[in-house]
């Protein structure tokens, strides 16, 4: 059986860039939007310093801890738990099993994706909150839309792309950085 050659939908060596036109065409967008770009669930109004400190904060912390594109939250679903149930086994035995299952199941990679990255940094409240993690969502949409054209895109699956790379990711959040310390609400751009 002759070699199969997979080739990549797009290229993977170099990261995807995200120019100023981009960032100006994302606040296009912003500028029409059907819903409030800088309000969050508690219906007040982020700042789009906060927001891109938000954003900065996530960056941290995939660099910290890590970027993965999906969880696998199983290796293998079709053998399912190799956990003993013999009747010899101590009680102490079986617990040990059990606790080995769930660790090694439930994983100890402090890796995170860019939606919970997002959300981690609004949870642990020094960065952000949950308005801005809503914000910076909306504001990563934007600019996913403006880079690829589509007014359907958004950044979590544009982000799960087998391709895409923690650099990939890092450029879109520094894009997002700079739109919303341009654009957002307390920006000398919003101003004018």
């Amino acid at each position: 059986m002759p070699n199969a050659t997979i080739t990549p939908a797009e290229p993977t060596t170099a990261a995807v860039v995200f120019t100023n036109e981009t960032v100006h065409r994302a606040a296009d967008l912003a500028a029409d939007a059907y819903r409030p770009v800088w309000t969050g669930p508690s219906g007040e109004e982020s700042s789009g310093e906060a927001v891109a400190r938000h954003l900065e904060a996530a960056i941290a912390l995939l660099d910290k801890d890590g970027w993965v594109r999906t969880y696998n939250y199983g290796k293998d679903w079709s053998n399912g738990a190799d956990l003993a149930d013999d009747d010899s086994m101590t009680v102490k035995a079986m617990v040990r099993a059990l606790l080995r299952f769930v660790r090694d199941e439930s994983g100890t990679d402090p890796q995170r994706t860019l939606s919970t990255a997002l959300r981690h940094v609004g949870e642990d409240g020094g960065h952000g909150d949950t308005d801005t993690a809503y914000a910076a969502g909306f504001v990563l949409d934007l600019v996913i839309q403006a880079h690829t054209g589509s007014d359907s895109a958004r950044a979590t699956p544009w982000s799960e792309r087998q391709h895409r790379t923690h650099v990939d990711i890092t450029a879109l959040i520094t894009a997002g950085a700079r739109f919303a310390r341009a654009y957002g609400p307390g920006s000398e751009e919003q101003a004018a």
